[in-house]
């Protein structure tokens, strides 16, 4: 009988050990899971971050890192939707703004054509009128557009290799009846033999609007050159103007949506080289804007070939 008991009250007292450590450790899992609960509670409430130090390591700590992590993301989250919002609503004011001058434009010229009778002349020339003030609507518009896909991630670039020659041929094509009317002329240097590797269509959309710009501010009887480079880094296309050049205080802005120069006409919206700029950061390149020491302007088209 002694024998029993005294293998019993050791493996008794093993027992309630045991026990006791068990109840012991389900205290501090369940006191560490209410303290969890309340941080979580409090930053979901926007309270501040978890306490990393106040947790050791184990399943709980295991849990907390997740929660963390989770808790972490729903903030970037948060935080990216908010300023998305702020920026559509900068947006959606931009575009009204700009919008509603033709509009009232249009306005005033139907009240005009109603006014001043069925004299054809008149009345054709406020067509022509009305007919241009729509498609600079028109060009707007797909341009927002544009420049709202991009924004979103809803445009797939696809890279492929397109020879330079090739390339600019397309990109100057819808302006040579304009440059022969004004009687412009266009050089283009150091694009034989070279390849560029971008998205073509899109790409073409960025030279084009950088062109546009320069060709803008360029006199009758003025030059544009175009010059391309490659090396190691990156490969270049400069848009040279020699125009006026640009302002020094409109440098900082001119990729900036909606921003016109201190020698923008009213022709445009500030929106083409914004959009330029756009399609070019979503291609790992960039475009700089400088003014040449012999006057006008430089573009430079960057494709870099590696991050930066």
């Amino acid at each position: 009988m002694n024998e029993i008991f005294y293998y019993i009250l050791p493996a008794a007292g093993v027992a309630l050990l045991l026990g006791g450590l068990y109840l012991f450790q389900m205290h501090r899992y369940r006191k560490s899971l209410r303290r969890l609960g309340s941080e979580m509670d409090r930053i979901l409430h926007g309270g501040g971050e978890i306490i990393l130090s106040s947790y050791q390591e184990g399943e709980i700590a295991i849990l907390r890192d997740e929660i963390y992590k989770m808790t972490v993301r729903l903030r970037e989250q948060s935080e990216r939707l908010a300023g998305d919002k702020e920026a559509l609503a900068d947006s959606l004011a931009d575009i009204s703004h700009q919008i509603r001058t033709p509009l009232t434009t249009l306005n005033l010229m139907t009240a005009r054509m109603m006014q001043e009778g069925d004299d054809p002349a008149q009345r054709k020339k406020m067509l022509r009128e009305m007919n241009r003030m729509l498609e600079r609507i028109e060009w707007l518009i797909t341009a927002l557009l544009k420049m709202s896909k991009l924004d979103a991630g809803a445009v797939r670039l696809e890279k492929r290799s397109i020879p330079m020659t090739e390339f600019l041929k397309k990109t100057l094509e819808p302006f040579e009846i304009q440059m022969e009317i004004r009687e412009q002329k266009c050089t283009v240097k150091g694009a034989e033999n070279m390849v560029l590797e971008a998205d073509e269509q899109w790409t073409m959309e960025a030279v084009q609007n950088v062109i546009k710009n320069c060709l803008e501010y360029i006199p009758v009887g003025g030059l544009l050159e175009i010059s391309c480079t490659d090396n190691p880094l990156y490969a270049e296309i400069a848009v040279c103007d020699n125009g006026p050049g640009i302002a020094p205080e409109d440098l900082p802005h001119l990729f900036e949506r909606f921003y016109k120069g201190k020698n923008a006409g009213n022709s445009g919206f500030g929106i083409g080289l914004a959009l330029a700029q756009a399609i070019m950061t979503r291609q790992n390149g960039v475009i700089r804007a400088e003014n040449r020491k012999e006057g006008g302007s430089c573009f430079r088209v960057r494709f870099y070939k590696q991050t930066v």
